[in-house]
């Protein structure tokens, strides 16, 4: 059986076509199937239509959140109530092509765990292009796992990785890198990244901001360090100008580097330089803080479809709530 999770917030511009296309994928590979539409909290028509698609047919299964908790929390809600021998995770953009789901299944059959989908190009141009390509180089050279490819949360997890996947706690999520952490068998296929089939995209700039912030540091430390080298170079500039300024006042008798510009220039670059260490620090208090309250990752308003169908014998972790994973931890 084969679990697709799709978040959706405000999209029902694409839903049409998202739904033919996902059922003409998953028909073509022979295998019983299900998809997991999860509603993100959607102002527009979303549900509504997402509700006459579960009426319509049992294998559309829909879990509505009370309100919208972000892209990450909601696929993550969909991967704790899938039930099938293998989980696909696909935007609701239609960015990512749903035709490449056989080709994710024919490897997956051939013994790997995980399958990525890896983008050869995108469609995003100006600040956002800019931004998307920035990203997996910085993000290369910040983290502390082996080099990761370009590639979102597009793929199949087998469910030997989802039942791992399921037990990870954390709350600031950057669900491709948890993914690259958890290890297992891995290969990929190539795609070029489509542009939107309908509407404007629903992440905002400064979401996808969040979004890298959340990735580089909930898997390295690496800034914490480079902090504490700056420290330490500007410790060691200004003890060699102090030595020369003491030898030239008493060798030479000599008044150097006085003046007012000096001072106020060596404020403002120690100021700065100490701004930048707190604000990194405020980045990890906060995410411990985040840790620490232990409040569930998301909360289900209502769930549509899933009475109806037959769990696998699989099952058992990934039918959990954010509250029932939570409160078992506890």
């Amino acid at each position: 059986m084969i679990s697709v999770v799709v978040p959706i917030f405000n999209e029902q511009e694409n839903l049409p076509e998202l739904r033919r296309r996902l059922t003409d994928a998953l028909e073509s590979t022979g295998r019983a199937w299900e998809i997991i539409f999860i509603d993100d909290g959607s102002r527009d028509r979303s549900l509504e239509i997402l509700r006459g698609y579960a009426a319509q047919d049992p294998r559309l299964n829909i879990l509505s959140l009370s309100r919208n908790f972000g892209h990450q929390p909601a696929i993550t809600a969909g991967i704790h109530h899938s039930r099938g021998d293998c989980v696909i995770l696909i935007d609701g953009d239609l960015q990512d092509p749903p035709e490449i789901i056989p080709q994710l299944v024919e490897r997956w059959t051939q013994g790997f765990h995980i399958v990525l989908a890896e983008r050869i190009s995108r469609q995003e141009r100006k600040m956002r292009g800019f931004g998307f390509r920035l990203f997996y180089p910085l993000f290369r050279r910040l983290s502390d796992m082996p080099t990761q490819p370009d590639a979102g949360i597009f793929g199949l997890m087998d469910r030997a990785v989802v039942d791992e996947f399921n037990k990870l706690p954390e709350r600031n999520r950057y669900i491709p890198g948890l993914r690259g952490w958890l290890g297992f068998t891995r290969t990929s296929i190539f795609y070029d990244r489509q542009a939107r089939a309908a509407g404007k995209p629903k992440q905002t700039l400064r979401r996808l901001i969040r979004y890298a912030i959340d990735g580089m540091f909930s898997f390295s430390y690496k800034p914490l360090r480079w902090v504490t080298y700056t420290g330490l170079m500007v410790s060691g500039i200004t003890f060699v100008l102090a030595m020369y300024y003491f030898a030239t006042f008493f060798l030479f008798h000599k008044q150097s580097g006085s003046g007012f510009t000096t001072i106020i220039m060596c404020v403002l670059f120690l100021g700065g330089i100490q701004l930048i260490s707190i604000g990194i620090l405020g980045e990890y208090i906060g995410r411990i803080y985040d840790e620490i309250k232990q409040r569930p990752l998301y909360v289900v308003q209502e769930k549509i479809g899933f009475a109806s169908a037959t769990p696998s014998q699989h099952s058992a972790i990934a039918t959990t709530t954010a509250s029932d994973t939570l409160t078992s931890a506890n």
